[in-house]
């Protein structure tokens, strides 16, 4: 999710809600600490130097179980943020702790902030000697019969 979508969907929203991949709500008394832009610059196992930026929120709980983060004081955020970082229209990237700190994508549900599970990936497979992924076929796709009778020159 872009930083742009994020803004359209705190307009129509009275509450915040952010649900782990799991299925299990993050408390609502949630925090979001920081707002800012990650770059990260680096060389792939490939030998191509690459950048990317994303937006970061990180979310913390305190025990302040009173605390409720309302849509328009994370839009209040979020734009001073933009305004004060020069943060343009991004993809965001979530923080938040469990037994370490992971890190998510973003997405909506319809009513809550959906955190997405995000993999590692080699960004050089032709140059590491990586094969492509084969296709995976469905058992019920491998035709059935008798395709191997005495004769047919199948054996």
């Amino acid at each position: 999710m872009k930083l742009s979508e994020i803004k359209n969907h705190l307009q129509q929203l009275e509450t915040i809600a952010f649900q782990l991949p799991n299925g299990e709500l993050v408390p609502n008394h949630f925090h979001v600490t920081e707002v800012g832009k990650i770059t990260k610059h680096f060389i792939d196992c490939g030998g191509t130097v690459r950048k990317e930026e994303v937006v970061n929120f990180q979310l913390w709980n305190a025990n302040d179980y009173d605390h409720r983060l309302h849509p328009e004081k994370l839009m209040h955020i979020i734009e001073l943020s933009e305004k004060t970082l020069g943060i343009e229209d991004l993809e965001i990237e979530v923080e938040y702790q469990a037994d370490t700190i992971g890190k998510f994508g973003l997405d909506f549900d319809g009513t809550n902030f959906v955190l997405t599970t995000k993999q590692t990936d080699c960004l050089a497979k032709d140059n590491c000697g990586i094969p492509e992924a084969k296709p995976k076929l469905q058992f019920s796709d491998i035709p059935t019969g008798n395709s191997c009778e005495p004769g047919s020159g199948c054996c």
